[in-house]
């Protein structure tokens, strides 16, 4: 079944995304290969980062994760604190406990497209996910990005996420929930496709080496496809709000509106 949505689907960004992020990685790389062949080839680069503050995807991107648990007022210091030495001044128990979070290893995908007589990186396509978007994963990623330019490396980002700090910000660039940015080689220019809620995502180019031409990455058919392949629609349940941030209230009426043609049908 197609999703409701002519685009980005904001109920995709919770639980669901780290398989909706590999799912387009590979869903990308097969549909560029036969596009990039012979003189090229798209690879799958997967790498492992720390999410050092997972709290702040608890019950989003991590729902099993530890609640808190408050304590009761009356319960006895000797219960919090068994092994506190006997004394005859009273301990004021603490009325909140809170688990340590330690630190989750996310599973990152990027697409590399090289050059077959040398292997040489010539383009980096980048699925944005929640730890790039927040420190300290926010300024390790914009290192990364910095990396890439002085290479020479060409750079695809697709921020389909609400959520977080946008890596490639810029006074200019409008209030939108999800966007895509090409950096050229050595351009000095960003060229960016601000999307809103009620945007298709655009087909994009693709860039190579001199004087090979672009060729096209047609995400409308990459989100359509994993989808329905993924059978995404029997996780969902639309008659929920999706995952954080709020919606504003235009596309609030908006999404009420389009879901309640998709679950009357």
């Amino acid at each position: 079944m197609r999703s409701p949505f002519p685009g980005m689907n904001p109920y995709l960004e919770g639980y669901l995304w780290s398989d909706v992020h590999n799912a387009l990685a590979s869903k990308i790389r097969q549909q560029l290969t036969p596009k990039l062949r012979p003189r090229y080839t798209a690879r799958l680069e997967v790498y492992v980062v720390e999410d050092s503050l997972p709290e702040s995807e608890i019950g989003i991107l991590y729902p099993d994760v530890e609640v808190m648990r408050v304590t009761q007022r009356g319960e006895v210091a000797e219960n919090l604190f068994p092994h506190a030495i006997s004394s005859s001044v009273s301990v004021t128990p603490a009325p909140l406990t809170l688990p340590v979070f330690q630190p989750v290893s996310v599973r990152l995908v990027s697409i590399e497209i090289r050059d077959t007589a040398k292997n040489i990186l010539v383009t980096c396509i980048e699925i944005l996910s929640p730890v790039n978007k927040r420190e300290p994963g926010l300024s390790a990623y914009r290192q990364k990005r910095q990396r890439l330019y002085q290479a020479g490396v060409h750079l695809i980002e697709l921020d389909l996420l609400r959520r977080g700090t946008r890596p490639f910000a810029h006074p200019r660039m409008p209030d939108v929930p999800y966007a895509i940015a090409l950096t050229r080689s050595q351009s000095g220019m960003m060229e960016v496709w601000p999307l809103k809620l009620q945007d298709s995502l655009p087909i994009i180019p693709v860039p190579l080496r001199s004087p090979d031409p672009d060729v096209p990455l047609e995400l409308p058919q990459v989100l359509a496809d994993i989808y329905d392949e993924a059978a995404y629609d029997l996780s969902i349940d639309y008659s929920q709000p999706p995952p954080p941030p709020t919606l504003s209230e235009d596309d609030t009426k908006w999404m009420q509106t389009l879901l309640s043609h998709y679950i009357d049908s």
